[in-house]
């Protein structure tokens, strides 16, 4: 399994922390664009952990972060099909900014073409 798809297979059962670190393994040697999705990627999984632990200050910055990083990337760069997670990811920083809880059944899911 490649660091992507496990950081996708990490991210998606729910395990943020650990999806983080595995992208952040492929993000130290990579270069250009990819150090740009990847970040984005990394700052999303950060932003649920965020929101997991009730820091929500924090989840709104890396969310807000992430956004704007993957809004530049096809919605399937990297073999990623994102769509659904980035649009959960906006309505839930506008929640926790408002200080509502996120319930873990919502969060989203990333597919892996």
């Amino acid at each position: 399994m490649t660091p992507i798809e496990k950081g996708v297979a990490l991210f998606n059962d729910r395990q943020f922390w650990h999806a983080h670190e595995a992208w952040e393994e492929l993000w130290l040697q990579s270069k250009g664009e990819e150090k740009v999705f990847l970040q984005g990627l990394i700052q999303l999984a950060a932003a649920y952990h965020h929101v997991q632990r009730g820091t929500f200050r924090g989840g709104v910055r890396l969310f807000d972060a992430a956004l704007r990083k993957l809004e530049r990337f096809a919605g399937d760069y990297h073999e990623i099909d994102r769509a659904e997670a980035v649009a959960a990811a906006a309505r839930h920083c506008e929640r926790i900014a408002r200080g509502e809880n996120i319930d873990a059944g919502e969060f989203p899911k990333l597919r892996y073409n």
